[in-house]
């Protein structure tokens, strides 16, 4: 799935490269990450020879960022009155940090992908047709998250539109490098998807077609006046 962030606000992942850009934080991410169990700030200080309250504050920064996630435990194994407040530890988080410029998604394409060749193997239906459909219901579930209109939607994730008299053209294809080697299947699952968009934010104004062009994502949005530019795939 693309990754909701507004407009106004930095890239979600780009901060937390940015965070790990401090020497010393990145020494803490790194020291905290290979170890078997949760760490103390105690103990990351005097792992990497640092004042406590410097190993706090960079702990608590990657935190912020969740990059490491914070749990409560108590050291002593003691319970009850008495046991004393639980240590604040910390422990590598789940998330995935990627950053790519121009933008990409193959992850999507890749979930896009693998959720048609398995409904196709259950119910006999063509793995492209399945592929289109679930590209389709996607792109209208993305219309449905906000948005007041097809270019600012767009902008969001990652498409780079551009005007281009009254149709839209799109300056960056997150699928790139799947749809050089994969034209056809790509480039027909972008099409469907962006139909989708158009359909979820009832944009009667505009349809998506193929238009192929050097420097271009191959979906461009015409006015609903114009023809296709290409048959559909």
């Amino acid at each position: 799935m693309f990754v909701d962030h507004p407009k106004e606000a930095p890239h979600p992942d780009v901060s937390a490269v940015a965070a790990l850009d401090e020497p010393t934080r990145r020494r803490l991410y790194d020291h905290v990450v290979r170890q078997p169990g949760p760490v103390s700030r105690d103990e990351a200080a005097a792992a990497l020879g640092l004042a406590r309250q410097t190993a706090a504050f960079h702990l608590d920064r990657l935190a912020g960022e969740a990059l490491l996630d914070v749990v409560y435990e108590r050291r002593s194994g003691r319970t009850g009155p008495g046991a004393g407040r639980p240590a604040k530890l910390y422990k590598r988080s789940a998330k995935q940090v990627t950053v790519s410029l121009p933008e990409r998604n193959y992850e999507l394409a890749g979930r896009l992908l693998a959720q048609a060749l398995e409904e196709s193997e259950a119910t006999g239906e063509p793995v492209r047709a399945v592929l289109h459909r679930k590209a389709h219901h996607l792109g209208a579930r993305l219309a449905g998250q906000g948005g007041p209109d097809v270019f600012e939607l767009l902008e969001r994730y990652g498409f780079e539109p551009r005007h281009d008299g009254d149709a839209i053209v799109l300056g960056n294809c997150p699928f790139h490098a799947l749809a050089r080697e994969h034209t056809q299947t790509v480039c027909g699952m972008n099409l469907h998807l962006l139909r989708g968009v158009l359909e979820g934010l009832q944009d009667s104004s505009r349809h998506a077609c193929l238009a192929p062009s050097p420097g271009h994502c191959c979906v461009r949005l015409e006015p609903a006046s114009s023809p296709p530019a290409t048959a559909s795939p």
